[in-house]
């Protein structure tokens, strides 16, 4: 599709990014680099920084994502805006959990931070994405400061502020003017998870994870979407938030979770929640 926009930290950043004009200070979430594209035929194709995905090859931590931009994008909006639609391709942050265990019923499965105009051959300023995601149903990436004198901001003595996602400070700081340069700052030491892991069996692990409480949440937002209750759509729903919630401690210790292993147990105890022998 396209290659994200190379953002280096603020010290290796030109001049250019901080001396004249206004900036925008989002929070930078701890996720991964994502970006879509809708096709002609209405489908989405799905990448990351380095490549696009197959359909059905799509790797694990990035289900909830994909699910949650199926359902939240209005494509119809897409296509009342755009002459054509494979114009236009959305990047942002696929947010699982890495090294910061969000609040993830608050935190949007994806966050977007740019969008790329091939008729322009640009990228948008900042507010256009962010009007632009609000009409089309998904999320930007949260402002810390915006428009902001480039005068006003002093990155000697600059502390990054609180994250809007958790009871923490964020992950860092990305830096932009309207002219499209754009540098970050990380928290420095941020790895609060470093050493958790998410140890046992499949059957283990789903026992603890994959609570009744859970799929009743699950099956009420089915009920609330008019979508039918099945064994399938719970367990799914449930393993792709789990994944989301616990990725780096079920993939990091000496011995990582088997994922089909995991698929498995959450579906049967979808089978048993539903009374399925």
């Amino acid at each position: 599709m396209k290659v994200p926009p190379p953002t280096p930290p603020l010290a290796e950043a030109p001049d250019e990014l901080t001396d004249t004009g206004h900036l925008w200070l989002l929070e930078y979430v701890d996720g991964a680099s994502f970006q879509f594209q809708v096709q002609e035929s209405g489908l989405i194709r799905f990448g990351d920084e380095n490549r696009v995905f197959h359909p059905d090859e799509i790797p694990v931590q990035y289900h909830h994502t994909v699910r949650h931009v199926r359902e939240r994008l209005d494509r119809e909006a897409l296509r009342n805006a755009a002459e054509n639609v494979e114009d236009f391709v959305f990047f942002g942050t696929a947010t699982y959990r890495r090294n910061i265990d969000y609040d993830w019923a608050r935190l949007p499965s994806f966050l977007g931070s740019d969008i790329w105009s091939a008729s322009d051959e640009r990228y948008l300023t900042f507010d256009t994405v962010e009007n632009a995601l609000e009409r089309l149903g998904l999320d930007a990436v949260n402002a810390f400061e915006r428009e902001l004198p480039a005068r006003d901001f002093d990155s000697d003595s600059y502390t990054i502020p609180e994250s809007a996602w958790y009871d923490g400070p964020a992950a860092g700081v990305a830096v932009r003017n309207k002219r499209g340069e754009r540098a970050e700052i990380r928290a420095p030491g941020l790895d609060p998870s470093a050493s958790e892991v998410v140890e046992g069996s499949a059957e283990e692990v789903a026992a603890k994870l994959a609570t009744d409480r859970r799929f009743a949440a699950v099956e009420r937002r089915l009920q609330q979407r008019d979508e039918a209750v099945t064994v399938d759509a719970l367990a799914d729903r449930v393993f792709e938030a789990i994944v989301r919630e616990q990725y780096r401690p079920l993939v990091q210790g000496p011995a990582s979770i088997d994922m089909d292993g995991l698929r498995s147990a959450v579906a049967a105890r979808a089978r048993a929640y539903l009374g399925y022998s």
